[in-house]
């Protein structure tokens, strides 16, 4: 089996290369990553030219080992109970340049190149709220960049890790 070429949920062919050496170092990475009881860990989106922190979401071994297999992000859908390929439906991809694991092993840091919005609200990034004021008042700081109509053909009723 540590022979048979990586192919993707299609059964095609990975990239170029990809082979069990692509295999046994993603298994490497993995066994470095503290994931929770439900087999998850927390991972941070984050724009690698600029530092902007563009979201967080969740991933499992099989989207680990997908993204860094074909650098493209690929997410765990708590709601939706699947994998989540960032993009797959509105075109807002992150192609992955460098994976990080933090010290205790329990958080990922994906540097990316985000293509579009981050945020299925059509914002830039999710963090588009912020405490101001002496009142504690929750405030929008940023205003959508474009619809979610326009992302997805359909409103989304603030539905969470969207495409």
């Amino acid at each position: 089996m540590a022979d048979e070429p990586i192919t993707d949920e299609n059964g095609s062919p990975g990239p170029p290369g990809g082979d069990s050496v692509e295999a046994a170092e993603a298994a490497g990475v993995a066994a470095a990553v503290a994931f929770d009881r439900a087999g998850l860990v927390p991972a941070i989106a984050q724009q690698h030219d600029t530092g902007e922190v563009l979201m967080m979401a969740w991933m499992n071994r099989e989207a680990l080992a997908e993204t860094l297999r074909t650098g493209r992000v690929c997410y765990w859908s708590r709601s939706r109970g699947r994998l989540w390929r960032k993009g797959e439906t509105s075109g807002q991809v992150q192609r992955l340049v460098e994976l990080r694991v933090d010290c205790d092993g329990d958080t990922l840091l994906l540097l990316v190149d985000q293509i579009g919005v981050a945020c299925h609200t059509g914002r830039r990034n999710c963090f588009f709220r912020a405490v101001r004021g002496g009142g504690g008042a929750l405030v929008e700081i940023a205003a959508p960049e474009i619809t979610p109509e326009a992302l997805y053909g359909e409103p989304r009723d603030g539905e969470a890790g969207g495409g």
